[in-house]
């Protein structure tokens, strides 16, 4: 199957580009940001609609409260910071204040995982999905390009209920259809396979993507899942790909301890227990450097997934 790379656009600005259409069309979307309105790029939303914008400053936890807020009166407010501040700072309040109440809170999250690049480790967050995804009745998106991540920005808008939304900061290949409907919870099959299931989700859709090609030279025909909602789980998805191919690798650029990696396993474990292998990170924290460096560093590229692929069908 051909992936065709567009262009290269980071996935932030298709937040902006959706929170902007959204605004554009509903008089309800308010945006909130703490002090980082070019970084999420919220720019354009923020200059067309003042009324509905409100800049907290470096105060999220104040941010999270005001948006719980704005919901009563009928709003529905999307909060905007990086993913560690959206998360690991404010995790009290989005757990009293919106999830337990279930607030129509869209918490849009910035500069995750380690391609953030330089800032390094205070800055980058890898243990934010499995924070997010243990609150009950929290959505948990990821997208993996451009185009994905400003249609999923639009159709949270109609998804009742509180909504984790995490995206990055590099320009990276944009290649889902522009026109694409984004639906929660449907798991997207990229290239159907029988020798293996990869499952990726976020930045390391596209890696998967290029470790096809590796593995296809070794004569490993791989099926690939674009699993852009960690919960609710697509589970009818998984498990009807994984009862063919008998093996599942998973790719996602977070902690292996609580993020997709342990949703995928936690299903096969009750359902249908089959061998797998994760590419993930192994319990450690970020470093400064390029993004590239960090995913080689990692093992968050083409070739560990292919190593891992490998690994799995020995297993078989």
């Amino acid at each position: 199957m051909d992936f065709k790379i567009q262009n290269h656009q980071d996935t932030r600005s298709g937040f902006g580009d959706g929170l902007y259409e959204l605004g554009k069309t509903n008089p309800r979307i308010v945006g909130l940001c703490a002090d980082l309105i070019g970084s999420l790029k919220m720019g354009a939303f923020a200059n067309e609609f003042p009324d509905r914008f409100f800049q907290t400053g470096i105060s999220e936890a104040n941010m999270m409260g005001m948006a719980a807020g704005l919901t009563i009166g009928g709003f529905i407010p999307f909060t905007g910071t990086f993913a560690n501040f959206s998360t690991g700072r404010v995790y009290d309040q989005i757990r009293q204040s919106i999830a337990y109440s279930g607030k129509n809170v869209k918490i849009c999250a910035s500069h995750a995982g380690i391609t953030l690049g330089e800032d390094g480790a205070t800055h980058q967050i890898l243990e934010d999905i499995g924070l997010m995804k243990m609150l009950p009745g929290m959505t948990v998106i990821v997208p993996c390009d451009y185009n994905q991540t400003k249609a999923a920005t639009i159709a949270i808008a109609e998804h009742t209920g509180p909504v984790y939304l995490r995206f990055g900061r590099p320009k990276v290949p944009n290649f889902t259809p522009a026109d694409q409907q984004f639906e929660i919870g449907k798991a997207i099959t990229l290239k159907p396979g029988r020798d293996v299931t990869i499952i990726a989700t976020g930045h390391l859709v596209w890696k998967a993507i290029e470790a096809l090609t590796i593995l296809k030279e070794k004569g490993i025909d791989a099926e690939l899942i674009n699993l852009h909602t960690i919960k609710p789980l697509d589970e009818e998805a998984v498990l009807a790909s994984v009862a063919k191919t008998r093996c599942v690798v998973t790719a996602e650029e977070h902690q292996q301890y609580g993020g997709l990696g342990e949703s995928i396993a936690g299903l096969l474990a009750r359902q249908l227990p089959l061998p797998m292998e994760m590419v993930a990170v192994n319990d450690r924290f970020g470093q400064s450097g390029t993004p590239d460096q960090l995913m080689e560093a990692y093992g968050l590229d083409a070739d560990h997934i292919a190593e891992a692929v490998q690994k799995v069908i020995a297993r078989k």
